[in-house]
């Protein structure tokens, strides 16, 4: 394991006030980097992520998504409502550098943590806030939930084949995302912290995230009439991209194939129909006829046999995976993506760990997600709360 001390973010103090998935996803990054985060829950209940489940495995009491994204924490047990807590809480975030919320709008404010009070009480930490969609408009006070936003975004067009219902991605993307951009912009204020000694309030939320995740697409559109997208009705993978961009079946499986210029693909496939298929504008306006023979095609022989004509020719080509396949691929395993995480009372978990590497060094800790006020003991008496 790392020695904590070498990650690029050690020294620095994150007090994290959010729950479910976006704000604690920030919080995992800068924790992976170095940074020290104390995770404040409330006493007996703690984040409701605990309780949110993805699947019916239970983990001691809490949810596999919970250990996912709040390992490598430390948890310190506060009532925000009792002036005492909310006295040590302040005491904290007087020490800090970073501190991180996802409240829906008007809550931190009734707490009394808005960043106005906060920065009164430390002029120089960087305020990270994560919304559903934004301080202001009509969308002010609905629920933050991922599919919502997913909804409100327009991304469910792009995904499925045209024809079928709007298909939302398989993933809490807009948490993700939401969790990374804060990350960006808490460490660029950082930097502006660390040289003028000011503080900034950094502001991101699900929706802006998504808007920002389809720009290419959308500037496509803003730039081109404003026609909507169309999916292809076969093998839709990307509702503005030509033929054969897609996902074919084979006799035992199934291959993807990018961008490729049909006459070169219908070459290497012995394919004599699409061959002569040389007028680019006809493989958008044609996509899914072209699409449907390429198809047919393919699902003559196996994945490999295509690979093995394709590969040397270097079409952009790959077989689809499942998540078995892919774990026991050599290709994988080089990655050393997945690390153990340790509790003190026994709780041994598999999962991932971060993805970047820094002067070809990987981040891994064994430290678990904490269980409520772990640390809140020991975080009283350094502090002197």
């Amino acid at each position: 394991m790392n020695n904590n001390a070498s990650r690029p973010l050690h020294g620095l103090t994150v007090i994290e006030f959010s729950q479910f998935l976006s704000g604690p996803y920030a919080g995992l990054r800068l924790a992976d980097l170095g940074a020290r985060v104390i995770k404040i829950e409330r006493p007996g209940q703690g984040d409701l992520c605990r309780n949110i489940y993805i699947s019916d495995t239970d983990l001691d009491g809490d949810s596999t998504l919970f250990h996912a994204i709040n390992r490598n924490k430390e948890s310190f047990a506060a009532n925000l409502k009792d002036p005492n807590d909310l006295a040590k809480v302040k005491k904290l975030i007087s020490k800090a550098d970073i501190m991180t919320q996802n409240f829906r709008p008007g809550v931190i404010e009734r707490i009394g943590l808005d960043y106005e009070t906060v920065k009164k009480i430390n002029p120089k930490i960087v305020y990270g806030t994560i919304s559903g969609y934004g301080s202001e408009g009509p969308w002010e006070k609905l629920p933050g939930q991922d599919l919502l936003a997913q909804s409100r975004s327009g991304l469910v067009w792009l995904n499925g084949n045209g024809g079928d219902a709007p298909t939302p991605m398989g993933l809490a993307v807009a948490d993700m995302l939401a969790g990374h951009n804060l990350v960006e912009g808490i460490l660029a204020s950082t930097i502006k912290s660390l040289k003028t000694n000011e503080g900034s309030h950094v502001e991101t939320s699900l929706i802006e995230a998504l808007l920002d995740f389809q720009f290419e697409v959308l500037t496509t559109y803003f730039s081109d009439g404003n026609r909507k997208p169309v999916r292809s009705s076969y093998n839709n993978a990307h509702a503005y991209l030509s033929a054969p961009y897609g996902i074919y079946k084979t006799k035992d499986g199934f291959l993807a194939i990018a961008m490729t210029p049909i006459p070169q693909l219908g070459e290497l496939l012995k394919l004599k129909s699409i061959q002569s298929l040389d007028n680019q504008a006809e493989w958008f306006t044609k996509k899914d006829e072209i699409k449907k023979m390429i198809g047919d095609w393919l699902s003559t022989q196996t994945t490999q046999h295509w690979l093995d004509i394709l590969e040397p020719a270097d079409i952009w080509c790959a077989e689809v995976l499942d998540w078995e396949k892919m774990l026991n691929h050599e290709g994988f395993k080089v990655l050393d993506m997945l690390q153990r995480i340790k509790r003190f009372d026994g709780l041994d978990i598999e999962t991932l760990r971060c993805p970047i590497r820094i002067n070809k060094e990987i981040f891994k800790s064994e430290i678990a997600a904490p269980v409520i006020g772990q640390h809140t003991d020991k975080i009283n008496k350094e502090y002197n709360l």
